[in-house]
């Protein structure tokens, strides 16, 4: 199963569908959004996509109780699960925080094949030791938005766990239809 993972889109909409309309072009089949949407409206973007999405809050989370309601509407393929989430998908536990530092602690513990965060707006794929004697992918996909860095994302393949790091490419006519 291949994940599009994103973070910090500040209401970036163009943006943030021009990554998701990429990784479903390369088959991905969910998104996981590590925080920072600020406006609950700007998932409505992801829509017409019609992948289930995954996300968090952030530091700059705009209306949480909107972003739940949005999330409660029958039909939706949003998941809201507040500060985080310990979720499963293709087969792998994976953790969804905001913060780079929250998130390295819960690699550590081994409980999770994959820990995703965003917050500082640095992409960064690594693997971290764990105290079960084994390592734990760590995820951080930068900057969606592109706020302060590059806009970028991650495809991430939960078969392989294999990871690879992407800049959004703008496509003025698909985004101007994912938009819509």
């Amino acid at each position: 199963m291949k994940v599009c993972i994103v973070s910090d889109s500040h209401d970036h909409r163009l943006l943030l569908a021009a990554a998701v309309s990429a990784a479903k072009n390369a088959g991905a089949e969910a998104v996981l959004h590590c925080g920072d949407v600020v406006a609950p409206s700007t998932l409505g973007v992801l829509k017409p996509f019609g992948l289930p999405i995954h996300v968090i809050h952030g530091n700059n989370s705009g209306d949480l109780y909107m972003m739940a309601r949005i999330a409660s509407q029958p039909g939706n393929l949003i998941t809201f699960y507040g500060q985080d989430a310990g979720i499963e998908l293709g087969g792998r536990k994976i953790f969804m925080v905001h913060y780079p530092h929250y998130a390295r602690a819960m690699a550590t513990t081994g409980d999770w094949d994959l820990v995703c965060c965003g917050h500082d707006h640095e992409i960064r794929i690594e693997t971290v030791a764990n105290i079960k004697g084994g390592e734990t992918h760590m995820v951080n996909p930068g900057t969606v938005g592109g706020v302060a860095a590059p806009a970028t994302w991650v495809m991430g393949d939960l078969d392989t766990m294999t990871f690879t790091a992407h800049d959004v490419e703008i496509d003025t006519t698909a985004d101007t239809q994912a938009a819509s």
